[in-house]
């Protein structure tokens, strides 16, 4: 960017630190603090700060206007100390980072891509409050201002944790333990003694495999996946083990329709209980469903081709005890939206193309550089290279991104 537009962006994000509320961390006086200014050339981070009192924090944030504010996820003794091993580590946050550019799948606006990087924090925000047992009050939400959410978390159990156990419960939420963890295979005896059972007249593996924990953790994402992948193979791929689930005893011919009545059941939250517990639904049109659950949890195993329902997240993020996070309540740099603070019930409906967008409707006029297009406050974007006038939210957005400069020379 060229010395009038870093002149302008500095002015504007000044302005909003006079009178910005801030979220600031626990503890903060024990947090290393970094900093990156807007340039003209080559960027650097202004790190090992600290502060000992809001009041200077906020002189700071007003005084240099940075394009990005960080503290350290980590408490140390001497958070100022130049040198890292000079810090004195004491403990650090829990921290979640999904970057919805980096989600599987084809992307096709900038909405869209912010807007599946929240469906897939809200996957992880399950993760968090079913499986590892803390409380809402526990997580805290923060659109990053850019491309995704984190989630942080400072409950006490988790503060000494260190880089290994972190990634272990990355590992957990990305899916990656052994499947079975989550089931018993039993031997089949009794019926037919020899050990091996028949179907369709053939020898069939002599087990049986039930999910444990099914009202829980990855037990319960299992079983919730086993009806879901029954109702979806009612209609689509799979034919050849469709049949075979079709010549289950119970089936019957009218698979399709009894099907439909499953998906209409397979919400209630007494469902998945019965059907792994009892082996039959009450409505009494499958018998056998353990033979189901055997059948699926068997090809899961094998041809390892199902996803049960894990989360993307940030892997180097979480496992790093000393990274520096983006301050909840600053402006991101490369957007100039806020680094927004939400509650898990906020979370849902948050829109951050239009919550997140804090500056002004007043026209101003820029140069664009680039050809470009967003959609922001419900409007549609789409630059041309040439002078254009847009509302200064827009202006912002177009000259962090480095598609524009400020003025018409």
């Amino acid at each position: 960017m060229n010395e009038r537009t870093r002149s302008f962006l500095v002015s504007r994000f000044q302005d909003y630190y006079s009178q910005a509320e801030l979220k600031l961390p626990p503890e903060f006086t024990s947090r290393e603090w970094g900093f990156l200014e807007f340039t003209t050339g080559d960027t650097f981070m202004r790190r090992h700060k600290e502060f000992g009192s809001t009041g200077e924090l906020h002189d700071y944030l007003r005084g240099i206007g940075p394009a990005h504010a960080y503290y350290s996820v980590a408490y140390y003794e001497y958070p100022g100390a130049p040198k890292m091993k000079e810090k004195n580590w004491l403990k650090a946050d829990l921290i979640f980072d999904i970057d919805s550019d980096h989600l599987p799948g084809k992307i096709n606006s900038y909405g869209d891509m912010l807007e599946k990087g929240k469906r897939e924090t809200l996957k992880l925000l399950d993760f968090l409050i079913d499986d590892f047992g803390f409380s809402e009050n526990d997580v805290h939400a923060v659109f990053s201002g850019g491309r995704g959410y984190h989630f942080h978390i400072s409950d006490p159990s988790v503060l000494p944790l260190k880089s290994p156990e972190r990634r272990e419960i990355v590992d957990y939420i990305s899916g990656k333990l052994s499947p079975e963890m989550h089931y018993n295979k039993e031997w089949l005896v009794g019926e037919h003694g020899s050990g091996t059972d028949t179907f369709k007249g053939k020898t069939t593996v002599p087990y049986k495999y039930i999910l444990k924990n099914y009202d829980t953790g990855w037990g319960k994402r299992i079983a919730h996946y086993i009806v879901q992948y029954l109702i979806a193979e009612s209609v689509k791929e799979n034919k050849n083990m469709f049949r075979e689930l079709r010549e289950l005893k119970g089936f019957g011919k009218s698979t399709s329709k009894r099907f439909q009545e499953l998906k209409k059941i397979s919400e209630k939250p007494e469902v998945l209980r019965n059907i792994v517990d009892h082996g039959r639904l009450d409505f009494g049109h499958i018998d056998d469903f353990q033979d189901v659950v055997s059948l699926l949890i068997n090809q899961a195993v094998e041809r390892s081709k199902v996803n049960f329902g894990s989360t993307q997240v940030d892997e180097p993020v979480t496992a790093d005890i000393k990274r520096l996070i983006r301050l909840p309540g600053s402006l991101h740099g490369k957007s100039g939206m806020k680094v927004t603070a939400l509650g898990i019930d906020e979370l849902e409906a948050f829109e951050p193309l239009n919550d997140a967008v804090i500056f002004s409707e007043k026209s101003v006029k820029i140069k664009v550089i680039k050809p470009f297009a967003v959609q922001m406050k419900g409007k549609d974007f789409v630059l041309e290279e040439g002078i254009q006038e847009v509302p200064e939210y827009a202006a912002v957005y177009f000259m962090c991104r480095g598609v524009a400069e400020y003025g018409s020379h």
